[in-house]
């Protein structure tokens, strides 16, 4: 029993040494939304919870929501534990709100080949007025001057970044003082950080890494599924999915279908478009745009209500998402606009005009597709007699004179069982 004990307790201490060695890894591939800040106070509190040595998030960003970029923040510069941003894979880039974030770490790392920079206020919608530009810029400015003060690092940079939208490359960025080391790959960051001293509320941590415990926390299924629906290009596919199904089915109830799933993309568009800066007047234009399609299939207006349509829908399209609030980047991409733009014109313009081309189509069924048939007289019609239409012998009435048998007819008329045809 004493020897159960006694391993009891040399496991449990081995437990908490490696605990204590081990590093988090946290990935951030894409842009910043509600989802990862989720994603990364999680990951933060549980190698907390952990005592983790400190956390090491490998980011490759172009930017995102200001309020995401202000809760991380948030969360770096209130950590318990040291935050390391490494700017990673090579290739990668941490723009606009990247920028806000890497500096916010205890340690900022870049791998070569990477960028840093341009985190000057956008505008899906055009310029800015001076006034609401000069508002916008000068926030963004003393966001990224707290960040600087805090960790130290070159201030005066940090706010041309977002003043002249400057970039610059891994070298530049260490030579500024805008980051700490460039490391090429994980293992030589390790090398790296060992023996690191870093100072969180006057405490002094020592990082120890030559053999340390590595523990990836991935996004998980839910994570990645709110991620995708988290971006605009996902979030504008579903919302004229929800769309086109829901107007199809009140156009042709009990088709089901058309229903069920409009009403599903349209809940998850809804879900995304409350976390994205939505700008109204582009959804309006979508709605507009959508119902002059549909009213071309009930109006003949010769092809202009669908004109009309492809221009609200496209000018609707590019304003859906506003990014004039800071530093953030959102938008719906052109490649993704376009093609959808050009397949709804085209699907409405084939609806139309197969319509158009059913109403001119001559009726061949029923009564209606009697008038016009050719016909061949079986006798004399003088001018009554009988003519065989359509491989049936019919009563005929001649209205053009008397016919002779044999001779071709065309029935011009139908009364009950008696046609009133006239010669070929």
């Amino acid at each position: 029993m004493k020897k159960f004990v006694l391993l009891l307790i040399i496991a449990s201490i081995q437990f908490t040494f490696a605990s204590e060695k081990s590093i988090h890894i946290l990935t951030v591939n894409g842009s910043i939304n509600p989802t990862t800040y989720d994603y990364l106070k999680q990951g933060i509190d549980h190698a907390k919870n952990k005592n983790a040595q400190a956390v090491i998030i490998e980011m490759n960003t172009p930017g995102g929501l200001l309020q995401s970029t202000r809760d991380i923040v948030t969360e770096f510069l209130n950590s318990k534990i040291p935050i390391i941003v490494y700017v990673s894979p090579q290739g990668s880039r941490a723009a606009s709100a990247g920028v806000f974030i890497t500096m916010a770490a205890h340690i900022a790392v870049m791998a070569p080949g990477t960028n840093i920079g341009a985190a000057h206020p956008v505008s899906s919608q055009g310029e800015m007025d001076s006034v609401m530009s000069g508002k916008v810029t000068n926030d963004a400015a003393a966001f990224i001057r707290t960040i600087s003060e805090k960790r130290d690092r070159n201030v005066e940079w940090a706010e041309d970044a977002v003043r002249r939208s400057v970039s610059i490359t891994e070298t530049e960025a260490l030579d500024k003082n805008v980051i700490d080391l460039i490391a090429p790959n994980r293992s030589e960051l390790l090398k790296m950080l060992d023996g690191k001293k870093i100072i969180i509320e006057n405490d002094t941590t020592i990082l120890a890494t030559t053999d340390v415990v590595i523990e990836e926390q991935k996004m998980n299924w839910q994570y990645e599924i709110l991620n995708l629906l988290s971006d605009p290009n996902i979030s504008y596919i579903l919302f004229l999915i929800g769309m086109y199904g829901l107007m199809f089915e009140l156009y042709n109830p009990g088709s089901i279908f058309p229903g069920v799933a409009g009403a599903i993309a349209m809940i998850l568009a809804l879900y995304t478009m409350q976390t994205l800066p939505l700008n109204y007047a582009g959804l309006a234009l979508i709605v507009v745009g959508i119902i002059l399609f549909l009213l071309e299939i009930k109006i003949t207006s010769y092809g202009l209500l669908s004109v009309g349509g492809a221009i609200s829908l496209f000018l609707g399209s590019i304003m859906l998402y506003k990014t004039d609030r800071g530093i953030e980047f959102v938008e719906v991409s052109l490649s993704v606009i376009i093609p959808f733009v050009i397949v709804t014109a085209l699907f409405f313009a084939f609806v139309v005009g197969a319509g158009l081309k059913a109403q001119k189509r001559k009726v061949h069924t029923g009564e209606l597709g009697m008038i016009g048939a050719e016909g061949i007289a079986v006798t004399l019609l003088n001018p009554n007699g009988q003519v065989r239409v359509q491989g049936e012998i019919w009563g005929a009435e001649s209205v053009d004179g008397k016919i002779t048998k044999d001779a071709k007819v065309i029935v011009t008329e139908i009364h009950g069982l008696l046609l009133k045809v006239k010669k070929s």
